[in-house]
């Protein structure tokens, strides 16, 4: 069975002391289509898609400088298309379609032929449900657009993106949510993407800015945002769009969809007031990219475990989430030295892989979580979440490092020294984003 449609209808938990909160349940398989969760489930993707388009791209172009804020939207709209594209001919086939020998699926829905009426282990109609996917698909590698800003030549980005759908993305969301191994003996959970997502893209996203090496003048020359009050506004659609991606994952339109929203806008508004104090001690004043960043930072730890966890234990993902990211920002660009441009690998990389250890603990029953599977115990489950996410960190930067390098024998990886300085909106799409007469 995939692990995100494991049910525990009406579940409900008592939560110890002050967060006694009823327990999430995710979805149960029926006999027949269900037209309610069928609708939650379009609108579901509806909202990833806005995460990814315009959500992602405002985040991102904000945070760049203002030469450099076209490239980045056609970036990331350019690589959610090709990997939609990627996902309806082969990708969803290798994912959902059977299993040859626990690591990959088969090509028996090609182009997403034979579709069932109802997936057989959800009440959703297969199409609903290939979609909800697809858009899970698409904005992966395109969180790893902020790595590389301001330097990445655009073939590059498009054809090392679409290669690392196919070879990264696919078989792990199959070694977790396809039957694959992690899953199947192991144990090994994931909500809604803290390893399939987070960890896949965050881990690659650094390696990638390693490749490319750091931004022309950096660290020694101050790139600020051009305008952060674009962040904030993408900032404000991805966490409304996040009710989706994390909602969605329960496959039911009912409460088991509500507990996961509630867990998710509790680690976010958590993470945002957390990394604002943090901001305000450190720096003196607590900023709108800051707050922004800790948002982001809290949906992204309660990803993986947002619908096996009482909602008010979100408070304490979204809390660790700023206790961890936010000094793991400084070692990557200060001790590490790799620039890492908007710090997808510290925000969305250890945070992603951060809640799916957190995962082990609360989803204890005496915390209210959904409780452990037959045969689990607290003990098991973190060896299964450990592996997860090593086993996934070791498998994203070696394919990572491959790809990357190979795709850069055919398309160049770098832009020159004079288009990176005259900026990326003009040198690689002959537009400006602004035009001031």
């Amino acid at each position: 069975m995939q692990l995100r449609a494991v049910c525990r209808p009406g579940l409900v938990v008592p939560l110890a002391g002050a967060l006694a909160l009823s327990s999430p349940a995710q979805a149960a398989a029926t006999t027949g289509p269900s037209g309610s969760d069928t609708v939650w489930i379009m609108t579901a993707s509806a909202l990833v898609l806005l995460m990814c388009l315009p959500g992602l791209s405002l985040f991102y172009g904000g945070l760049v400088r203002g030469k450099n804020f076209l490239s980045v939207l056609v970036q990331v709209g350019a690589i959610a298309a090709a990997a939609s594209l990627l996902w309806v001919l082969v990708g969803y086939s290798l994912t959902f379609n059977g299993d040859i020998g626990g690591w990959i699926g088969g090509l028996g829905q090609f182009g997403l032929a034979h579709l069932a009426p109802v997936r057989s282990d959800t009440n959703l109609p297969e199409n609903s449900f290939a979609l909800f996917q697809l858009c899970f698909a698409a904005i992966t590698p395109a969180l790893m657009a902020g790595a590389w800003v301001d330097r990445a030549r655009f073939g590059w980005v498009v054809g090392f993106c679409a290669l690392w759908g196919l070879v990264v993305y696919v078989p792990v969301a199959h070694w977790i949510w396809g039957g694959g191994w992690m899953a199947s003996r192991f144990g090994t959970l994931d909500f809604a993407g803290g390893i399939v997502v987070h960890t896949t893209a965050g881990v690659s996203a650094l390696v990638a800015a390693w490749l490319l090496g750091p931004r022309m003048g950096w660290p020694r020359t101050l790139m600020l945002p051009h305008s952060p009050s674009l962040t904030m506004i993408g900032a404000g659609l991805l966490w409304v769009g996040w009710f989706g991606f994390n909602g969605g994952s329960t496959f039911t339109g009912n409460g088991a969809a509500a507990s996961a929203i509630l867990a998710t806008h509790t680690a976010a508004a958590t993470a945002a007031l957390t990394w604002l104090a943090l901001e305000r001690v450190v720096v003196g004043k607590p900023t709108s990219i800051g707050f922004a960043t800790g948002a982001v930072a809290g949906l992204a730890t309660v990803t993986p475990a947002a619908g096996f966890i009482a909602p008010g234990a979100a408070v304490v993902f979204g809390a660790l989430s700023v206790a961890i990211c936010f000094p793991m920002i400084h070692l990557v660009k200060n001790r590490w030295r790799i620039d890492d441009s908007l710090d997808v690998f510290a925000v969305h990389g250890v945070g992603g892989m951060t809640g799916s250890i957190l995962l082990a603990v609360f989803i204890a029953p005496s915390l209210g979580g959904a409780g452990y599977a037959p045969g689990m115990d607290f003990g098991r489950q973190l060896e299964g979440q450990v592996l997860g996410v090593v086993v996934t960190a070791l498998w994203s930067a070696l394919a990572s490092v491959a790809l990357g390098w190979a795709v850069s024998k055919v398309l160049p990886m770098r832009a020159s020294e004079d288009e990176e300085r005259e900026g990326l909106d003009i040198t690689a799409h002959g537009e400006r984003a602004w035009e001031m007469d």
